[in-house]
């Protein structure tokens, strides 16, 4: 346990650093560390809530919340992230699953970690419908698989250039916070015992504290490019380790 509360502890500050939550890494850490399969999910989700509410209090209160960009998001992504994170689903489709959202969630980021820096000035008024479907099929997965879905929301926001950073990194970090909140709920409806939650409580503390430091480095030390692409980078180490585990 100790050596994993480290990992969540380096997860939390790499993640919060860019504003995500670091739900899909915590669930592959789990995963790794042969943690039993039906309580990964509220694990790595009450994890999520920590980190994120952080980051949330800190970037409303710098004034960085646009209203206007998340809430179409919003609109699709809770109902969907409650409906996926209530289906009960094969172990083996699970880790598949798992790994092809952190492959993929590691190569978007990675592909666009520049951008977290961007002071770009002009940006695209994205049809609401556009914006609905995005939200609706990030959400959806989030909820089956167990994470935030902001891994996925940031970089596609900045691929299609939806807004400034600091707008695109507190609407993702807000988006993992509500739906992993209706992922959790979603969660708590199969008929399962979770009793055992509080045997993990060192996580709990060890990724609050990184949350805190990740948010630090982010407003006072490191450029967020160069955290982003530090997070990359450890998605995608860790999704080559799943890979190892569920294919060689």
């Amino acid at each position: 346990m100790i050596i994993l509360s480290i990992l969540f502890f380096i997860t939390a500050i790499l993640y919060s650093s860019v504003g995500f939550g670091g739900g899909s890494t915590y669930l592959a850490l789990l995963l790794i560390w042969e943690i039993p399969y039906y309580i990964f999910p509220v694990i790595a989700l009450c994890c999520n809530i920590i980190v994120v509410s952080g980051n949330c209090f800190n970037y409303i209160r710098a004034g960085n919340i646009n209203i206007k960009l998340i809430t179409p998001y919003l609109v699709s992504s809770i109902p969907l992230s409650f409906i996926g994170g209530s289906l009960i689903i094969d172990k083996n489709f699970f880790e598949i699953l798992l790994f092809i959202v952190l492959a993929s969630a590691g190569f978007l980021l990675l592909s666009k970690f520049k951008t977290f820096d961007d002071s770009k000035k002009v940006y695209k008024n994205i049809p609401k419908i556009i914006s609905v479907l995005i939200g609706g099929s990030v959400g959806f997965v989030s909820g089956v698989v167990g994470i935030g879905g902001g891994i996925f929301l940031s970089p596609i926001l900045f691929l299609i250039n939806a807004g400034k950073t600091k707008h695109i990194t507190t609407a993702a970090s807000i988006f993992i916070l509500i739906n992993s909140t209706a992922g959790l709920v979603g969660q708590l409806t199969k008929d399962f015992v979770f009793n055992e939650i509080h045997n993990y409580w060192p996580l709990f503390l060890l990724v609050l504290m990184g949350g805190q430091l990740g948010n630090f480095l982010n407003i006072k030390v490191f450029p967020a490019h160069v955290l982003a692409l530090v997070t990359a980078g450890l998605v995608i180490f860790v999704a080559i380790r799943m890979g190892f585990k569920l294919f060689v």
